[in-house]
């Protein structure tokens, strides 16, 4: 045997002495730590299946919810949508049952559904605003439009994703009380924003048909 093999197979010896004094030592606290992390993926693993499972739950339970409603049977859907207890479909779920709430009339029904939902600061932002504005064209017909833009009016101004949507509220609510003036004016800053979505502006330009021979009756 050369010097060179003695001294490797001296080496190897020496290592597994030492691994063997130090699984001795540790060798229970590895095996636990193997342990702890076979628990952990496999935990993590039923989470995920576990979120899968109540998602797809939900999304059932949501299209079920929206068939029935399509159908007429309102209170079933209504009942379907509360039961949703999956964050993201609950929330989808309290916006349908508060647009079938207006749609059968149930306007304050529907504002309450609107307002937790914009009240609620656990909620993402998008929501909160969407629930906002859905209440305000739920509220067009009953509300002054100064309670309107009380509501509203954060989202009238050039920065606001939202401007478009909410000055047709206002539009429509003026155009309702007989203002005419701020109608007009709100119609025809939707018509002239290149920001807001071609539908929107379409309905604003088609009021204003409407409106602008009504101005001149009035003056």
């Amino acid at each position: 045997m050369s010097d060179e093999s003695l001294f490797r197979e001296v080496d190897e010896e020496v290592r597994q002495d030492q691994f063997k004094k130090l699984w001795k030592q540790y060798g229970n606290y590895f095996t636990a730590l193997a342990v702890v992390m076979v628990l952990l993926v496999a935990g993590f693993k039923g989470w995920q299946y576990w979120q899968l499972t109540q998602s797809e739950t939900a999304a059932r339970v949501f299209s079920d919810a929206v068939k029935m409603l399509e159908e007429g049977k309102t209170a079933d859907a209504n009942a379907a949508f509360a039961a949703i207890q999956h964050k993201g479909y609950g929330k989808l779920a309290d916006l349908r049952r508060a647009e079938a709430l207006t749609a059968a009339g149930k306007t304050d029904e529907a504002v309450a559904v609107y307002d937790a939902l914009a009240n609620d600061q656990n909620n993402e932002s998008s929501i909160r605003d969407l629930a906002r504005l859905r209440a305000g064209y739920a509220l067009v017909d009953k509300l002054a439009p100064a309670e309107l833009i009380s509501r509203l009016g954060a989202f009238d101004n050039e920065q606001s994703p939202w401007r478009g949507p909410a000055r047709e509220i206002f539009a429509l609510c003026a155009y309702r009380t007989g203002d005419y003036a701020m109608a007009d004016r709100y119609l025809n800053a939707i018509v002239a924003d290149q920001g807001v979505a071609q539908e929107l502006r379409a309905r604003a330009q088609a009021l204003l048909e409407v409106l602008t021979p009504l101005m001149s009756v009035k003056k």
